[in-house]
């Protein structure tokens, strides 16, 4: 095969937009200082022949001839899992699970390994970065006997493919991407061209036979996958494990899915024998609640179809010697504790300018949905006010930027979920009241952010 002359190119580490030289700013994009230089393979690659055999595409069909048939999930027998891929295993789906190194990524897919190889199902676990004896030594650990489970020690797409297409396993994983080489790119393992190339030949792969791949992939230190961004277009569904190292609980949080709803979360907790499922998120997010304190309540949130209760707590202080206020915000979105702190200002007159104000979601929750704006100021406002909430009290409610108070969804799921935990009282909006099924908790209206102080502090009315 001829040879052709290598050549630089410049690839944007957001997108994958390719340029012969450097550019400051995206057009793909429109981002800045993306781009990354790398060289060009310097011959042609049809000396692969395990690459050839699968370049043999379909043929074009009739639309209308074509079934409509939904594909068959399979379960994985981790419940967590199954939640947030939609359902279970689609065969044929390529799915990247990223998060912070030491987080589970590789103990979860090997248990999902195992578990298909315990149902019969040959599966194969490929390794770039430990060696097969570390592998086992992790599977000795969670007590893995697979029979079925087959371990490969390879970086080499070509090699890759060639054992995948000999064994024909019902299940793949790759550990991980940025370790794959693939023969058209010279450059070093982990480099844009070669995780883009290297993924396009693994999903070809897994779309040509049909099995399930996954791909555990790095982040960077702003958290998202290592590599171009396109690779997240390339797949089916983008998994993203949160939470720090130093935390027992992870959460699995789909961000893309072609199969399912990119709301769903999955909760699990680092044990010594691995990744378990937990049923009752709820639970452990309440756990450690203190009693009666000021600044802290609980609300209901929605992660797709389940309700999870969780403790919001606000400190509000004095400001810092430097006269400028301090916002801080985890797991809620800055821009709206702006607006629930401008709303308590303008319509309760509260003196917050010159506060320093601490939000926090316990347990490493990120939540976006509107209707914690109640709780939220309700958290705020007892800080403020150095009053305590009743521990069996549950807020709900959308705040609008006139103080209204707006209905939320999924009322009832909330309020079964609180019933549960032993809350006894739930301030709603007055547009809920009418679903709202009064059993065993006493529910309070509430139509303007105004209402509030009477609500919860009784006798500062």
């Amino acid at each position: 095969m001829a040879k052709k002359k290598a050549k630089t190119t410049f690839y944007c580490t957001s997108c994958g937009y390719q340029s012969p030289k450097w550019l400051g700013k995206c057009p793909g994009c429109q981002e800045w200082n993306t781009f990354v230089e790398e060289r060009e393979a310097a011959e042609e690659t049809a000396t692969f022949p395990e690459l050839a055999v699968l370049n043999q595409g379909s043929r074009p069909q009739p639309l209308a001839e074509i079934e409509n048939t939904p594909p068959a999930q399979g379960k994985s027998r981790i419940a967590e899992f199954d939640r947030v891929l939609g359902g279970g295993i689609v065969p044929g789906a390529v799915t990247l699970v990223g998060g912070d190194p030491g987080i589970g990524k590789s103990t979860l897919l090997l248990e999902v390994l195992a578990n298909l190889s315990a149902s019969g199902q040959k599966t194969m676990y490929v390794t770039g970065e430990e060696s097969p004896g570390q592998v086992k030594l992790r599977s000795e650990r969670l007590r893995i006997e697979a029979p079925s489970l087959y371990l490969l020690s390879a970086t080499e797409v070509g090699a890759i493919i060639a054992h995948t297409l000999e064994l024909q396993p019902q299940a793949l994983v790759i550990d991980s991407i940025q370790t794959v080489t693939a023969p058209e790119s010279t450059s070093p393992p982990g480099s844009v061209s070669q995780i883009r190339l290297a993924a396009a030949h693994l999903i070809k792969l897994a779309k040509t036979i049909n099995i399930p791949l996954f791909l555990i992939g790095h982040v960077t230190k702003e958290g998202a996958i290592a590599g171009p961004r396109i690779l997240e277009h390339m797949v089916d569904t983008v998994l993203y494990f949160e939470s720090g190292t130093q935390h027992p609980y992870r959460i699995l949080r789909a961000v893309k899915n072609r199969f399912g709803s990119t709301n769903e979360i999955g909760v699990f907790e680092m044990t010594g024998s691995g990744l378990k499922g937990v049923d009752s998120p709820s639970h452990i997010f309440l756990a450690e609640r203190p009693a009666e304190l000021a600044g802290s309540l609980v609300t209901a949130t929605m992660e797709g179809s389940r309700p999870i209760l969780t403790e919001i707590q606000a400190l509000v202080s004095g400001s810092s010697m430097t006269g400028i206020p301090r916002r801080t915000t985890l797991g809620i979105d800055k821009g709206r504790a702006s607006l629930m702190i401008a709303i308590l200002e303008k319509q309760l007159h509260l003196l917050l300018a010159d506060k320093d104000i601490f939000l926090n979601v316990i347990g490493g929750l990120k939540i976006i949905e509107p209707a914690i704006d109640l709780g939220l100021m309700g958290a705020i406002m007892s800080s403020y006010l150095d009053r305590a909430i009743p521990a069996s009290t549950l807020l709900l409610g959308e705040v609008g930027l006139t103080g209204e108070i707006r209905r939320v969804n999924f009322l009832e799921q909330r309020l079964n979920e609180a019933r549960k935990f032993g809350f006894t009282q739930a301030i709603i909006p007055k547009n809920n009241l009418g679903t709202a099924d009064k059993t065993s908790i006493t529910i309070k209206e509430i139509n303007n952010i105004a209402e509030l102080p009477a609500l919860l502090f009784p006798t500062e009315s």
